[in-house]
């Protein structure tokens, strides 16, 4: 097969139903981390409130904090699609080999930022923790949406091994 010939992934791995899976679970996972609760918080015994990450980007905005609401809807809504999108163009579009390493080096780009969405959530829920008088516990939300994050890591580094070692065959040849 020659650089120029074009071929998706899923065409050169039948076989390979482990990225497809991995991939499709990870946006599952994500939608569902997103509209479920991450953290309940209690002021008081009069005020409880339970906040996901959709419901915490808009109360943000709402309340005038645009840039905070905008760095966690980056962060933590569009980055992670964006991830998977790019992802999934790997798998299911026909590329060169040249094009798909691009696609696989931005991808690489993207994942050394990956966790940040995650320490995101984390530094929010440290934060609504060190207020003495409210009582925060962490949801459901935020134990899958980290779910979300680690399967789309598992999915890019199932990839990458399928792209890498082809692209070392290549050069050991030469």
């Amino acid at each position: 097969m020659t650089n120029l010939s074009r071929k998706s992934l899923k065409e050169l791995h039948p076989r390979r139903i482990d990225v497809p899976l991995g991939i499709l679970l990870s946006a599952v996972l994500l939608a569902t981390g997103l509209s479920l609760p991450l953290l309940k918080i209690q002021q008081m015994i009069f005020w409880k409130s339970e906040y996901s990450v959709i419901r915490g980007v808009l109360e943000l905005a709402r309340q005038g904090d645009y840039v905070l609401a905008v760095v966690l809807l980056f962060f933590c809504v569009i980055f992670p699609i964006v991830k998977l999108l790019t992802l999934l163009a790997i798998w299911e579009v026909k590329l060169t080999d040249d094009k798909r390493g691009q696609f696989l080096k931005w991808l690489g780009t993207l994942g050394k930022w990956s966790m940040l969405d995650v320490f995101v959530v984390a530094i929010i829920i440290v934060i609504v923790k060190l207020d003495p008088l409210a009582k925060t516990q962490a949801q459901i939300g935020v134990y899958i949406y980290a779910a979300a994050i680690f399967c789309s890591l598992i999915s890019t580094m199932v990839v990458e091994g399928i792209v890498v070692p082809k692209k070392i065959r290549k050069g050991a040849s030469k």
